[in-house]
């Protein structure tokens, strides 16, 4: 299959620390692991690591959504009410449309496990044919919220025109409205 078919999903690591080396990226890590069980159709991933930043971010969003042709961008990282943590305006700043559904679901989810779950920023938006979903930087909470989310995202991509992903019906339920 020609990878202009394959859907194109981009995972973000925005951390200053990791940007430098300083130490491995396991939360992008965490998230090509979901992806590899969930995910059962061929698909290409598009990988970065950024430093924290509106600016930094929102150029490598658009990089991703424009230039590389991602249908989905799953970020992890500056999410949460610290000074560097932009991630969710340098989001606001690159989408179109903002799908405030994701942030509360993943916010929701999360406080069942972690009272400080409440002072997560997660949101998700659209920019053209692409979904951009912020995730949180610690493994098991991107595990947490993806489980949660997962399910609505390849419906989405469907509305919004981007290629076509299948999902494993044993790992994620996800909807499709019956054709």
């Amino acid at each position: 299959m020609p990878d202009n078919l394959l859907a194109r999903i981009g995972v973000l690591t925005i951390s200053d620390r990791a940007s430098r080396g300083e130490y491995e990226d396991i939360s992008g890590k965490a998230i090509n692991d979901f992806l590899g069980q969930v995910v059962r159709s061929n698909w290409v991933a598009v990988a970065r690591i950024v430093p924290d930043g509106t600016d930094s971010v929102a150029q490598a969003l658009t990089e991703m959504a424009d230039r590389e042709g991602c249908d989905l961008i799953l970020t992890t990282g500056g999410t949460g009410p610290a000074p560097r943590d932009l991630t969710p305006e340098a989001t606001r700043m690159v989408i179109t449309r903002e799908l405030e559904g994701f942030g509360e679901l993943m916010r929701r989810i999360s406080l069942e496990q972690v009272p400080t779950a409440i002072l997560s920023r997660q949101t998700a938006g659209t920019r053209g044919r692409c979904l951009i979903v912020n995730l949180p930087g610690r493994p098991s909470a991107i595990d947490i919220c993806l489980n949660a989310v997962f399910p609505a995202i390849p419906y989405c991509l469907d509305l919004i025109g981007a290629r076509r992903i299948e999902v494993n019906p044993d790992v994620c339920a996800a909807f499709r409205p019956a054709a």
